[in-house]
């Protein structure tokens, strides 16, 4: 903790500001403010939260730091659903609310955690010390395959794959989703750039191409199932495959809300239609409102493996909250299977 008894010569100007002129080098502008809205400064016992807030002429200041992070992941002992490992690779069916790599207010518990204590030393340093083996992610609730990469050449091998997306024909990634409503095509393809959404910098969403930092993404869809049919050629919910040509961040979710239909439980970019739930039976609105995250399973994957080039494929099925949900939905009236 530091402690500063305030003389007067500060009086009115900004605390941050003041901070920093009297606590440089030890620590920046950045991060007082940061440790500010944190709740950690305090004058007088009382918890100053705003960068802006000007200092009074006389008064104690506290500024709690909090102890000091490993910067290094930890081995930690999570269980792991392995699919296949040998020397080079790793693959696993990734549960639901497993964070990929340790990131910010996510320190540990993560899938690198795990996967340092299973594979040892032999993960260190692949991919850089803080994502170690790590070529492709999934959300924290997204659930399925995923590969590791276990040596700095099958790194490199698998990050040319995942670059390319599938466009040589090296690998293959289908996802599953629960979506509101359903397309009015049974293939499809939404070709719509990608971008941070001005209103909020942590979503993503569909911008104009020229915008800077837009990025090329396209998705192809196939409708699988469809719930609840209505004469008109609509429907309450569809189950859809999709696989991607491009890779971005919430790329799924981000492209089914834009045709106007978001995943079922996406509380990012399909809360707005959550009411839709009030249009199903009671079993299956039940279901829905239970259900905690997006509905999207990893479903698919294939590659070459990074040193024998022999042909991997593995395919998993939705865990079980996702299967219970699509169970509800199938009981409602006139539901089909499409493919």
């Amino acid at each position: 903790m530091k402690e500063i008894i305030l003389d007067g010569a500060d009086a009115g100007r900004r605390i941050d500001q003041a901070l920093a002129a009297r606590l440089a080098p030890d620590l920046s502008r950045g991060r007082i403010q940061a440790l500010l809205r944190a709740g950690a400064v305090t004058i007088d016992n009382a918890i100053v939260a705003e960068p802006k807030s000007k200092l009074p002429a006389s008064g104690t200041v506290r500024i709690v730091l909090p102890d000091a992070e490993d910067p290094l992941p930890r081995p930690q002992a999570i269980p792991l659903d392995i699919l296949f490992e040998d020397d080079d690779i790793i693959v696993i069916d990734k549960p639901v609310g497993l964070v990929v790599h340790p990131g910010a207010g996510v320190p540990d518990g993560t899938l690198v955690n795990a996967l340092i204590h299973h594979c040892g030393d032999s993960l260190s340093g692949i991919g850089g010390v803080k994502r170690p083996g790590i070529v492709h992610r999934l959300d924290r609730d997204t659930s399925g395959v995923m590969v590791v990469a276990k040596t700095d050449h099958a790194h490199r091998s698998l990050s040319a794959a995942f670059a390319a997306h599938g466009r040589d024909g090296a690998l293959a990634r289908a996802y599953v989703a629960l979506c509101w409503g359903t397309p009015d095509r049974t293939l499809g393809v939404i070709d719509a750039p990608l971008g941070r959404s001005s209103s909020d910098r942590t979503r993503r969403a569909v911008v104009p191409a020229s915008r800077p930092g837009a990025r090329h993404a396209v998705t192809h869809f196939t409708v699988e199932r469809q719930f609840g049919r209505r004469e008109n050629g609509t429907a309450t919910a569809a189950l859809v495959e999709c696989r991607l040509e491009t890779g971005r961040t919430h790329q799924i979710r981000v492209h089914m809300a834009h045709i106007g239909h978001p995943l079922i439980g996406d509380a990012t970019y399909g809360a707005a239609h959550a009411t839709k739930a009030n249009k199903l039976p009671e079993h299956a609105r039940n279901a829905v409102e239970a259900f905690a995250r997006q509905a999207l399973h990893a479903r698919h994957l294939a590659f070459h493996h990074p040193r024998t080039n022999e042909r991997l494929s593995f395919t998993t099925e939705p865990p079980a909250d996702m299967a219970t949900l699509i169970d509800a939905l199938d009981a409602c009236e006139n539901t089909a299977n499409i493919s």
